[in-house]
């Protein structure tokens, strides 16, 4: 299947209302599922070019109406691509971070399966982390908070 072909067939199941596909055809297997997203906590910015590893970051409270959010001061790990989120390198290894974790700027979060390439995802900063937003092989998309850290 040509890449083209991919990005059509993904265009047209997220404006279907289909909440799984599973496609294989001779040694080429694609999977998709919807899961909702809490649009209360996606902080609107512009569509920015983001590169390989990079990941988009934002202060939670300048655009958002929750008091609670606004007295935290978190920044959210959003990721960079569409794919699939694991929070752990194999089913067997322990999880990159966890709730109460602390990270340093370019330690490892999670990993975003996207074409068969695994892309690691970094913090871009230090701090603690406070909640992760997201369930382990959970489809994720572009822009999705992935983490709290504080």
């Amino acid at each position: 299947m040509e890449f083209n072909q991919v990005l059509e067939l993904m265009k047209a199941f997220s404006e279907s209302n289909i909440h799984n596909l599973k496609y294989e055809h001779k040694d080429f297997k694609l999977k998709l599922n919807k899961e909702p997203v809490n649009k209360e906590i996606i902080v609107s910015e512009e569509a920015l070019p983001v590169q390989k590893n990079q990941v988009v970051t934002s202060e939670v409270g300048q655009n958002t109406t929750s008091n609670q959010q606004k007295e935290d001061h978190c920044k959210i790990v959003k990721s960079p691509i569409v794919g699939t989120f694991y929070s752990s390198s194999s089913p067997e290894a322990n999880d990159y971070v966890q709730v109460g974790s602390q990270v340093k700027k370019g330690q490892v979060l999670c990993i975003i399966e996207a074409m068969k390439l695994m892309n690691e995802i970094e913090s871009e900063f230090d701090g603690e982390v406070v909640e992760i937003l997201v369930e382990n092989e959970q489809m994720v998309e572009y822009g999705q908070p992935l983490f709290k850290i504080k």
